[in-house]
């Protein structure tokens, strides 16, 4: 029962937070992605990040439908 005590006031105050830096990355990358897998550059501009993370959750899928 001690352990139990002892481990919630050991975790972490502060939780970190996203950079825009970095999520403008991620975006970019995932941007660059959909290209490699074949898609044209002026459809994945068009896109919301939204719709490129669920065009890259069945990637197989991209080749099929361009």
């Amino acid at each position: 029962m001690g352990n139990h005590i002892r481990k919630t006031n050991n975790q972490c105050q502060t939780r970190p937070r996203k950079s825009g830096a970095k999520k403008n990355r991620r975006r970019l990358e995932q941007r660059r992605r959909l290209v490699a897998l074949g898609m044209n550059e002026e459809e994945v501009a068009r896109l919301t990040s939204r719709e490129i993370l669920d065009l890259l959750k069945r990637p197989a899928k991209i080749g099929k439908e361009s």
